[in-house]
């Protein structure tokens, strides 16, 4: 079982800055990539960033140049950075690990960001 706690949500006003964490714990070792996912009221869950234990990144077009996705060295805290913020990121942002050889994916509890024009 993999558990994931998200953290760093708030409200900003636009052209301000968060930085999102996603700490994991349990038994992480099927993991080969944690995301970040938003969503906003009314509409679906959508993909934003995402990491690989390669090192690969994943960042959707809307985000690009703005927002920034790491992890640290144990690659169980997972982090976005998210500067130059707009209204229309105001959501609640989900953090998703997953891998071949994990049984399901696992999500965690979501943390709201809101960004006040």
């Amino acid at each position: 079982q993999v558990h994931l706690v998200e953290s760093g949500g708030g409200l900003v006003q636009a052209g301000g800055s968060l930085r999102l964490s996603c700490a994991a714990s349990g038994d992480t070792t099927c993991v080969s990539a944690m995301e970040w996912y938003r969503q906003a009221p009314g509409k679906e869950r959508e993909l934003v960033a995402a990491i690989t234990n390669s090192g690969n990144l994943f960042y959707d077009d809307s985000v690009k140049g703005r927002f920034t996705v790491s992890s640290d060295n144990t690659k169980n805290t997972v982090r976005l950075q998210m500067n130059s913020l707009k209204p229309e990121d105001t959501a609640v942002y989900y953090c998703n690990a997953f891998g071949a050889t994990c049984p399901r994916d696992y999500w965690g509890q979501g943390t709201q960001v809101t960004v006040s024009s």
